[in-house]
């Protein structure tokens, strides 16, 4: 290595360790980042650097060279976390409930632990429903199917609770999930659309939320902001081992959603378009630019609320060991930051 690449590289690790990465040899990290989002709204800072291509250039910009990106699209707590263990993806995108379950089971297994890389977003997450005599969470019966991407561990599953447990008491948390069916966002949109299936409600992020209240026969039931007003739905995470053997490779991340973080801030329009180009809804690109623009909506890697969930799992039972803060979820690169 000539003098010129030696400096280089020593520059990159000292930003790798200013942002609080333990610090590995360079020829160790991986030029291949496999990565997942989902459908919705959400998703929108992994699905604008996946359009706009940030990871590549950034990676190139700190001297990594080329990476190469595997996207996957995936959606349900369990689903995604299955494919975290199983090794098939290194970073996710998933909601804060899913993420916290992981956390806590994997706690202290060195080859299953895993860790919070950043906040993501948060937005208008509603129960929408199809049969006009479901106007409240007391009128579900067991003949009314509620589809949500994942049973129990999804985001959507967990606020449902969450909502239960502020209507009847913590005690009845579990009230409705007997009523709970999983399914992709797509297919349940489509499922309450048709107005022909069991499904009676769908607990949707937009923009299938939007496409599904464009239709006189759906309606709001009820949103997840009733309860838990500004809080990060949605979070990105990763194996410890494979964080802390990649200092460099997670500097570049960093550095990528925060520049789609500005991207979606300064240009709705251009990430709106983005966001169409890569999950080809039916949504136009005006709708999607007033999704972004929501007073519900935020894109931002300081994670918010997320003890929220955190307390309530623990309390409920759904998951055995509570973190003392939001630091002990999330990789010390964002302890600076304003996260609760």
């Amino acid at each position: 290595m000539n003098r010129r690449h030696l400096l280089g590289a020593t520059a990159g690790l000292g930003a790798a360790a200013s942002l609080g990465f333990n610090i590995r040899p360079a020829y160790a990290e991986t030029s291949r980042l496999r990565i997942s989002h989902g459908y919705g709204i959400l998703y929108l800072p992994l699905i604008v650097m996946r359009d706009q291509k940030m990871i590549e250039r950034q990676a190139e910009k700190a001297g990594l060279g080329t990476m190469e990106l595997g996207w996957q699209t995936l959606d349900g707590g369990n689903v995604i976390n299955d494919a975290m263990l199983a090794g098939s993806l290194d970073i996710a995108g998933t909601g804060s409930p899913g993420f916290i379950t992981l956390w806590a089971k994997a706690r202290g297994i060195p080859r299953a632990e895993v860790v919070g890389v950043a906040g993501m977003s948060s937005c208008a997450l509603v129960l929408n429903a199809n049969r006009p005599h479901l106007k409240t969470l007391a009128d579900f019966t067991a003949n009314d199917k509620i589809a949500l991407p994942g049973i129990k561990t999804s985001l959507a599953a967990v606020v449902l609770q969450m909502l239960v447990a502020k209507q009847f008491g913590q005690e009845n948390y579990a009230r409705l999930d007997p009523m709970t069916v999983g399914l992709p966002h797509p297919e349940a949109a489509q499922a309450l659309l048709s107005g022909k299936t069991e499904i009676a409600a769908h607990f949707a992020s937009p923009p299938f939320s939007i496409i599904e209240l464009n239709n006189p026969s759906i309606h709001k039931v009820i949103a997840a902001s009733d309860v838990l007003g500004d809080s990060t739905l949605d979070v990105i995470f990763a194996q410890k081992r494979f964080v802390e053997a990649n200092p460099r490779v997670m500097q570049v991340f960093l550095a990528a959603l925060d520049e789609a973080n500005d991207f979606i801030a300064k240009d709705p329009t251009a990430a709106a378009q983005a966001f169409n180009r890569i999950t080809r809804t039916t949504a136009t690109d005006e709708d999607v630019v007033k999704m972004i623009k929501d007073p519900d909506s935020r894109f931002s890697a300081t994670p918010h609320g997320v003890m929220e969930y955190a307390r309530f799992m623990h309390a409920v039972g759904s998951v055995r060991v509570k973190p003392d803060s939001w630091k002990d979820l999330f990789i010390p690169a964002l302890h600076d930051r304003q996260g609760s």
